[in-house]
């Protein structure tokens, strides 16, 4: 597997993940105010998804840039 597969492959993981915490919080918004000491960990935990998915994204481009 190369670099770029591998990487695409962190990716799709990083998406999922990001995915799931956002829905997370989605879901938590509709039971409130049911929940609402977990808002700012979920919240978080989305923050820190999406800014590895990011990262993600970057490193492939630096990558594909490069060749």
């Amino acid at each position: 597997m190369s670099d770029s597969d591998s990487i695409r492959a962190d990716i799709k993981k990083f998406s999922a993940k990001a995915m799931q915490a956002k829905m997370d919080l989605h879901d938590l918004s509709e039971e409130l105010p049911l929940g609402v000491e977990q808002v700012m960990e979920i919240a978080g935990r989305v923050r820190d998804s999406y800014a590895a998915l990011d990262a993600k994204r970057a490193e492939l481009k630096a990558l594909e840039s490069a060749s």
